[in-house]
């Protein structure tokens, strides 16, 4: 009877160190708060060219490798809705997602906003770049210099520049705003879609367009073919601001990892080599501290602009 005591005593210690070293083998460990891993995926959308973006970012590896002590995994996915399902799947950590598809990805459980990145600031009318962080942004209605468009209520019938329905800045942002106003953008105006604010900036210069949805301030990025948009391109109409870009990370993953990681992306951003890297990136200059609270404004939006689509 000892003896078969003593043979299940010692079945028992063998199976909980196998479980132990099963365990460890594992990329994360687990606990009551939730999951630390013990190595990191961070992945990007594509803001140009996959390629490109990808052979900027890799270098942002070496520097979370250094802060976290562990290995870090930088890629980056085909869209946004790629960087949600891979988090959904718990095959990325981390991810660096636009306002618009964090709601989405928190709604489905599968993500918390961890921290929003901050980007300087534009002196308006004139779209000059300041010195001034933000963590937030906002859009803005475009019309050519001497166009007869003087406020929103002079966009009814006239041909709108726009990005994908699903842009926060370049459709949503301005199409729920005045469709509170009381101009129903999509049944009231013609809108022509482009890809790329830059696009639309140049579709108003060269008289394609006789007004754009933007982000503020997408002209800069248009004087770069057209140095004269600085000035014959005029703002009409600014939206209110909503948060930046996030950088967000999978719903169960520790309060205590969270805390280190949201240090980390800080100290990065403040080194001279990690501010250059996140320049190039995305141009951040800096992370905040963030919560859920925070995007209920995206909320809002998106369901006026869906109002407005009906």
């Amino acid at each position: 009877m000892k003896i078969k005591k003593f043979l299940i005593a010692a079945t028992m210690v063998l199976l909980a160190a196998t479980t132990a070293a099963c365990s460890n083998s594992k990329s994360a460990s687990k606990s009551s708060d939730g999951y630390t891993p013990k190595e990191l995926n961070v992945q990007f959308v594509p803001s140009v060219q996959a390629s490109k973006l990808e052979a900027k970012a890799k270098p942002l590896q070496g520097l979370l490798e250094k802060q976290l002590h562990m290995p870090v995994h930088v890629t980056v996915s085909t869209d946004n809705s790629a960087l949600v399902e891979a988090m959904a799947s718990k095959k990325v950590d981390v991810g660096f997602l636009p306002p618009d598809a964090y709601v989405l990805a928190h709604k489905r459980g599968v993500a918390d906003v961890l921290l929003q990145a901050q980007r300087y600031g534009y002196d308006e009318p004139s779209g000059k770049q300041n010195n001034k962080l933000m963590d937030s942004y906002r859009s803005m209605i475009v019309v050519k210099k001497g166009s007869k468009i003087k406020s929103w209520k002079d966009l009814k019938g006239k041909t709108i520049a726009v990005q994908d329905p699903t842009s926060t800045s370049g459709y949503v942002l301005p199409i729920a705003e005045l469709h509170k106003k009381g101009l129903n953008v999509p049944k009231d105006c013609k809108l022509v879609q482009v890809k790329g604010h830059d696009q639309a900036v140049l579709s108003v210069y060269n008289g394609d367009a006789d007004a754009a949805f933007i982000f503020s301030d997408a002209r800069p990025l248009a004087a770069k073919d057209a140095p004269a948009v600085m000035k014959d391109v005029v703002p009409i109409y600014f939206t209110k601001y909503i948060p930046n870009d996030t950088v967000s990370v999978r719903s169960d993953m520790s309060k205590s990892f969270k805390k280190k990681l949201a240090k980390a992306f800080k100290d990065i951003a403040k080194t001279k080599k990690g501010k250059k890297i996140l320049e190039n990136i995305y141009q951040h200059y800096g992370y905040v501290d963030s919560k859920e609270s925070n995007f209920n404004i995206v909320r809002e939006y998106e369901a006026e602009a869906k109002k407005a689509q009906k």
